[in-house]
């Protein structure tokens, strides 16, 4: 038998290599479908919400401020500003994958984790296995993320009164899986002083009470901080050569 013949489709070796991602997205997703009911949602409203929105951290923002009676324009500038990183995901990969009509589906399905994934794996593929080695990835990651949610809605409360302990535990499943994407940039001091920055930001703005902009606006100061640091070593290294 050839080699061609033994070689798994594109698609599949996506799925299959998104297969650990798993084990961050489904905690998370049954976390946010327990938080939405919680929050006064329906468990179909919870799941369309994982369906159309697709947002992780923003999900939590969505339902946390539409819960509160926050206006709606305040709801969708914070869940877009919060989603502002994707501005600089999608054209990161976009010269990796072929041009399609497709493109505007393919963006839907961009998160955290299947970028840092894509930008590793994408150069080291054929171009003609790009397309569906990212769909593959793209939609168990995405499916995942739906069918956890849906999870949660319906079963949360059974599964927190049979082990009372999930229930503390799954709300800090998020905060973990971001905690895992950043804790190896904390190796480079640059990179210590801007988290240290990001994370002092948001503490102080939680703690005086500004928990809708928090998020936000610790990331803004965070860029800066590692903008200005970045530059004055460089300025630095260029005075003592």
């Amino acid at each position: 038998m050839s080699q061609a013949t033994d070689k798994a489709p594109a698609w599949f070796s996506g799925v299959r290599e998104a297969l650990p991602l798993l084990g961050g997205y489904i905690p998370v997703a049954i976390s946010f479908g327990m938080v939405a009911i919680q929050a006064g949602f329906s468990v179909w409203q919870a799941v369309l919400i994982s369906i159309f929105i697709y947002a992780g951290a923003s999900q939590f923002l969505f339902v946390a401020m539409v819960a509160s009676g926050a206006p709606w324009w305040l709801v969708v500038l914070m869940t877009l500003l919060i989603n502002a990183r994707h501005v600089v995901y999608g054209p990161s990969l976009a010269p990796f994958l072929p041009k399609s009509r497709w493109s505007p589906l393919l963006c839907h399905g961009l998160t955290d984790q299947i970028f840092a994934l894509a930008l590793m794996r994408l150069p080291q593929l054929a171009v003609s296995e790009r397309l569906g080695w990212y769909s593959g990835a793209m939609l168990l990651a995405w499916f995942s993320w739906i069918a956890g949610t849906a999870l949660g809605a319906v079963a949360g409360e059974e599964l927190t009164r049979l082990w009372p302990l999930l229930g503390e535990i799954m709300p800090f499943a998020l905060p973990a899986l971001f905690l895992v994407l950043i804790a190896p940039r904390f190796s480079s001091v640059i990179w210590c002083i801007a988290l240290g920055c990001t994370i002092m930001v948001a503490m102080l703005l939680s703690l005086y009470g500004f928990t809708n902009t928090a998020i936000p606006l610790a990331a803004v100061s965070g860029a800066l901080c590692f903008y200005l640091v970045r530059a004055s070593t460089r300025a630095g290294g260029k005075q003592n050569g």
